[in-house]
């Protein structure tokens, strides 16, 4: 479970242009829980992942994972247990090495690394297992580098590599947004597939609104730091939600912003 408790969150404290983005707000994600997020530009959303994986501060409030408190834990121990797909493809791999030397390094995540090989030759099986569930052709392509990929084949591989390690969460950031329509539906049922076989607790940000309907047990809409819209799956489909209402929800808040 994590749970978001009282939290703060100040930008620019002690200038002329201090926002006060978060205060005292709360969320609880259940184990095994996929929530998808919606909300126009400055809502919080990115700032709320941000603060769930410790890449920034908050000035006040609590941060839990299954009861322990990780509020001033660093970064780099929270990506143990935490996966992270960005909006960019270029930010979940290396494009400077190959396909093989990425999926190693994904698989020692967590590990010390003494002054041994990089790749581990015995797991190019299992790599090419893995490679070949994503329907991409790249498990023939392990010595090609990174870089020369197209965007929704990076982004497959960052899905992967984020999720080869046992963790708790999975964070996706827009992680559809850079792809065209075609690619973006590829990585969206890959998502689905992967957070249900592995039971990943995840929250998705997204300004796909169908996609925000259609996937997860939960959506949740942001507006100024909090959330005005929360609605479980069984709500969702008795409800019958649909993106029309979902948008006209973001046109009334935007009316009452004077936007």
């Amino acid at each position: 479970m994590l749970e978001l408790k009282g939290i703060h969150k100040y930008y620019n404290p002690g200038t002329v242009n201090e926002m006060c983005l978060f205060q005292n707000f709360d969320l609880t994600v259940e184990d095994g829980e996929f929530v998808s997020v919606v909300g126009s530009n400055g809502s919080g959303k990115t700032s709320m992942l941000n603060i769930i994986c410790g890449s920034i501060p908050v000035e006040a409030g609590r941060i839990y994972i299954n009861g322990t408190d990780i509020t001033k834990e660093k970064e780099f121990r929270r990506n143990r247990r935490i996966g992270r797909v960005y909006q960019n493809p270029a930010m979940g791999t290396c494009p400077s090495m190959t396909i093989l030397e990425n999926m190693s390094l994904a698989d020692n995540k967590g590990k010390v690394y003494g002054f041994g090989r990089g790749t581990n030759r015995g797991r190019i099986s299992y790599y090419r297992e893995l490679l070949a569930q994503l329907g991409l052709g790249l498990e023939d392509k392990l010595d090609i580098k990174v870089g020369s990929l197209s965007g929704g084949q990076r982004q497959a591989m960052a899905l992967l590599m984020s999720t080869m390690t046992p963790i708790e969460f999975l964070i996706l950031d827009e992680h559809t947004a850079a792809l065209d329509p075609k690619t973006a539906e590829l990585i969206m049922e890959l998502t689905d597939r992967i957070v249900k076989e592995k039971k990943l607790t995840t929250i998705m940000v997204t300004h796909n609104l169908r996609y925000a309907i259609e996937y997860g047990d939960r959506l949740l809409m942001m507006h100024q730091g909090g959330i005005v819209l929360d609605k479980k799956r069984e709500e969702k489909e008795k409800e019958k939600v649909s993106v029309d209402e979902i948008l006209k929800l973001f046109n009334e808040i935007s009316i009452e912003c004077g936007n």
